[in-house]
């Protein structure tokens, strides 16, 4: 690879979240239950989606495309911090500290422009309800998912170019628990401005627009579905208010380490967990669990399996006959 004639560090240390071993077994315990109902919950949503012919619609198309993203940014670092919790010394490769550098960014660039898709979507359903299954086909939704996967490795392959050839010589103490861009970047044995104001203006760049397309497009929905008064309205209402729950708590940490990238502040490991750990929980939590067509497919899959009672009623029956 390229960095090996620049670099000397083989291996970065990461700090992690504390140092106190209570505080480090209770975090233990909270993470590990939101990743088990992050993923699981993700999954679940795909099985659904995937197995009930009613929810065959462009927005859950979409939907299960954000799960799978979600349980891709479960697990980009935070198995690796479970693990570390129990670890005296945090140390990630070089390779797998430059691989959760790319995954990170490609997951987020593409959950961004993914939204933006969803976004577009809600607006085609409520402002022109009789053309939605024509502009709405499945082929743009095809279309609307490989160009938020083209975005987001794109945005991260943009980052990594630059990163991936800095000469590290030193210092290889990462303040968080897991490989955040600019923290790595710090540590790089050359002057960092110019590359600190390119990964802002990158990042920026992205996040912003994606940010204003979504305020633009929910601004218009809300202002149409106040005009009217009809049940389908509040439904409408109802669905979009999810949206701009998730929006806002996806974005809001975003927008705060692309405003004040580069400088270190306690509550950013506070943030750096919340869109690492808990936004991948977002969708199964507000987007798609609330929903009651996704609660009637979800009993329509149970009744088709049966329950571990009548499984053990079954075979004390054939038990039964077969002693008779």
């Amino acid at each position: 690879m390229a960095h090996t004639n620049k670099s000397v560090v083989s291996e970065f240390v990461l700090l992690g979240l504390s140092n106190s071993w209570e505080l480090q077994l209770f975090l233990f315990a909270i993470f590990s239950v939101v990743y088990v109902t992050s993923v699981l919950g993700n999954i679940m949503i795909i099985v659904i989606i995937s197995s009930d012919s009613h929810l065959n619609s462009p927005m859950y198309f979409l939907l299960s495309n954000l799960s799978f993203i979600d349980i891709c940014q479960s697990n980009f670092a935070t198995p690796k911090m479970l693990v570390d919790f129990f670890a005296e010394h945090k140390t990630i490769s070089f390779e797998g500290c430059m691989a959760q550098i790319f995954l990170l960014h490609s997951f987020v660039g593409s959950e961004m422009m993914l939204l933006v898709a969803m976004a577009y979507d809600r607006f085609i359903a409520i402002c022109k309800p009789l053309h939605y299954s024509t502009i709405m086909n499945r082929r743009l939704c095809i279309i609307f998912v490989s160009i938020s996967w083209a975005v987001g490795i794109l945005h991260s392959v943009s980052h990594l170019a630059f990163t991936v050839d800095l000469p590290f010589c030193g210092p290889n103490e990462v303040d968080s628990f897991f490989c955040d861009l600019p923290l790595v970047i710090e540590l790089a044995c050359i002057d960092t401005y110019e590359m600190e104001i390119m990964t802002l203006t990158n990042s920026g760049l992205i996040s912003l627009s994606c940010f204003l397309a979504l305020i633009i497009s929910y601004t218009i929905i809300l202002v149409i579905v106040r005009r009217r008064s009809s049940s389908g309205s509040s439904k409408a209402l109802s669905t979009l208010t999810a949206h701009i729950t998730v929006v806002i708590l996806f974005f809001g940490p975003c927008i705060y380490f692309y405003i004040w990238p580069f400088s270190r502040l306690s509550v950013d490991k506070f943030l750096s967990v919340f869109y690492t750990v808990f936004t991948p929980i977002l969708n199964p939590v507000i987007y798609t669990l609330r929903n009651k067509e996704v609660k009637a497919a979800m009993s329509k899959l149970k009744s088709r399996y049966p329950k571990p009672c009548q499984v053990s009623a079954v075979i004390r029956n054939a038990l039964f006959l077969e002693t008779k």
